[in-house]
C-alpha cells in the first residue's frame, strides 16, 4: 500500500452488516459492464491537501490510468474485459471540494452525506450521472483508523488519503467490496479433513486479504461477480477427474470447480502466473462457501506453513493434495499439478477416489455457475463502530492487511438505521488488523 509511514494500527474489532435489501448478483451470462465511477476530492473548513496539485495530478492515474495498477485497468484484467470503470465526468474526477464540516472525529457519514448534496448542486445525479461514488480526503486531521473503507455491496467508497496518491492496494481493495466481497479468511484443516477445521488468520489468495495486488480475486469472488460464465465455473454433480485452467491464464476452459458440501459450497481452483497475477502462487486451492455466500468464502489450508504475501514460503505453500468430508461423502484428490493447468479427481456419494480413472471426466458438461445471493461477511472495523450511510448499506473498514489473524469471540447484534431501510449490525470482538505504512516510493 503506497502510503506515509504513520506506524501500526490495531483494529480490534468485526463487522458484518445484513441490509433488508436483497444483495445484487449477476447473471452467468452477463453483458460486459461499464461502470460510471466518480472520484471527488474534498476537503474540511479546518483541512485541506497538503499537495492539492500532485493529489489532482495523479487522481486520474490511480483510477483510470493506462497502466496495469490502476483501477480500471486492474478490473478490466481481471474480469477479462467483462467490467470495466469508466469516468463519469469529462475531467475524470472533481473538486477539490470544500466541506462545511471539521474533519475531527471521522465523520463518514457526513462526509457522504455533504459530498452527495455538493453533486447535486452541480446538477449530478446519483445512478444517472455516476454510478459509484469514490470520496478522496485529506487524512492529516480526520485520525480515521483506516485507509480505505466502502459499502458492502454498495456504490460508495471513502479514500483517507495520506500523501498524495492512493494506490490500487487501497483503491482496489475498497471497489472488492462494492462488489460485494469481504474479507476473505483462511481455515485450517489438518491433514485435508473438511470435519476438523479452525479459524487461521488472512488468505493470501486475494487483494480482500493479504495478497494484495498481485493475487487478483479468488475464485469464489469471481463467481460471486458473474465473470466466470460461459462454463469458467463448472457445477460437478458426479465422480470423475476434471482438468482446470489457470484462474486467470487466457483462453477457454474450466478454471474453477464448484461443488456442495452439505449446506455449503467448496470450489476448487488453480492458480499459476499469468498476465499480471499470480507471480507468486502456484497450485490447487480451495475455498469453503457458506450458505452460497461467494463472497465470505474462507480459503481451506490444510498445511502448517502458512503462505503470505510478504515471506519466502514456497508459493505452492497452501495448495491442497487431498480433501475429504466423511459427513457430506465427498473426497478430493489433486491428480497433477503444473504448467498451467491442473486434474483434480472429485468422488461424490462415498464413492472410492482410487476407483475413478485417471482421465479427464468427459461425461459432464461444464455448466454456467449460479447467481448467487451472499450474505455479507465478517470485516474488520473500528472500534467506534460505523454510521449510517445514505445509499442504504453499511460501511466495512480497514487498512488492507500484512498479517490478518482472527480469534474467538462473541458477537453483539444490535438495530441499526440505514438510510433506505433497517439493518443488523453485528459487532464481533474476533479480527485484529495491524498494517505496516510503507513509505510511498
Amino acid at each position: 500500500m503506497k502510503l506515509s509511514a504513520l506506524g501500526r494500527i490495531a483494529l480490534a474489532t468485526g463487522i458484518a452488516v445484513l441490509t433488508t435489501a436483497v444483495l445484487p448478483g449477476t447473471p452467468a451470462a452477463a453483458a460486459p459492464v461499464k461502470r460510471k465511477i466518480l472520484p471527488v476530492l474534498v476537503e474540511f473548513n479546518d483541512a485541506s491537501f497538503q499537495f492539492p496539485d500532485k493529489v489532482k495530478a495523479s487522481t486520474p492515474d490511480t483510477y483510470f490510468g493506462a497502466k496495469s495498477d490502476s483501477a480500471a485497468s486492474y478490473l478490466s484484467e481481471l474480469s477479462r474485459g467483462q467490467y470495466t470503470l469508466v469516468p463519469a465526468v469529462p475531467e475524470q474526477f472533481l473538486g477539490p471540494i470544500k466541506l462545511d464540516l471539521s474533519a475531527a472525529g471521522c465523520p463518514q457519514g457526513k462526509i457522504n452525506q455533504l459530498t452527495r448534496e455538493e453533486l447535486t448542486k452541480r446538477g449530478l445525479v446519483a445512478g444517472k450521472d455516476y454510478e459509484s461514488l469514490s470520496i478522496v480526503f485529506p487524512a492529516q486531521k480526520t485520525n480515521c483508523p483506516w485507509a480505505g473503507l466502502a459499502t458492502l455491496p454498495g456504490p460508495t467508497t471513502w479514500i483517507n488519503l495520506y500523501g498524495t496518491a492512493s494506490g490500487i492496494d487501497v483503491v482496489g481493495h475498497e471497489l472488492g467490496h462494492n462488489l460485494g466481497f469481504g474479507h476473505q479468511g483462511r481455515v485450517k484443516c489438518t491433514g485435508g479433513n473438511l470435519g476438523a477445521c479452525k479459524s487461521g488468520g488472512a488468505s493470501h489468495t486475494t487483494i480482500m486479504a493479504g495478497g494484495y495486488r498481485p493475487a487478483g480475486f479468488s475464485a469464489p469472488e469471481m463467481i460471486r461477480a458473474g465473470w466466470l460464465n460461459g462454463g469458467a465455473s463448472l457445477k460437478v454433480t458426479k465422480s470423475g477427474v476434471y482438468t482446470l485452467r489457470s484462474l486467470h491464464g487466457k483462453g477457454s476452459g474450466v478454471r474453477a470447480l464448484d461443488i456442495a458440501l452439505g449446506g455449503d459450497r467448496l470450489v476448487i481452483e488453480y492458480r499459476h502466473a499469468a498476465g499480471n497475477f499470480d507471480a507468486k502462487l502456484e497450485g490447487v486451492h480451495a475455498y469453503r462457501v457458506p450458505k452460497d455466500s461467494y463472497g465470505a468464502s474462507s480459503l481451506i489450508d490444510t498445511t502448517t506453513a502458512d503462505k503470505t504475501a510478504t515471506n519466502n514460503a514456497p508459493t505452492n505453500a497452501d495448495a491442497i493434495t487431498k480433501l475429504t468430508d466423511k459427513a457430506s461423502k465427498l473426497s478430493v484428490a489433486v491428480v497433477s499439478s503444473g504448467g498451467g493447468q491442473a486434474k483434480v479427481k472429485v468422488a461424490l456419494n462415498g464413492d472410492s477416489l482410487a476407483a475413478i480413472d485417471a482421465t479427464p471426466s468427459k461425461s459432464a458438461s461444464p455448466t454456467p455457475s449460479p447467481t448467487p445471493t451472499p450474505t455479507p461477511s465478517v470485516s474488520a472495523s473500528a472500534s467506534t463502530g460505523t454510521e449510517a450511510v445514505t445509499d442504504g448499506s453499511e460501511p466495512v473498514t480497514e487498512l488492507g492487511s500484512e498479517e490478518l489473524t482472527a480469534g474467538g469471540g462473541r458477537s453483539t447484534v444490535l438495530p441499526l438505521a440505514a438510510g433506505g431501510g433497517a439493518a443488523v449490525l453485528a459487532v464481533g470482538l474476533g479480527f485484529l488488523l495491524v498494517k505496516r505504512r510503507r513509505k510511498r516510493a
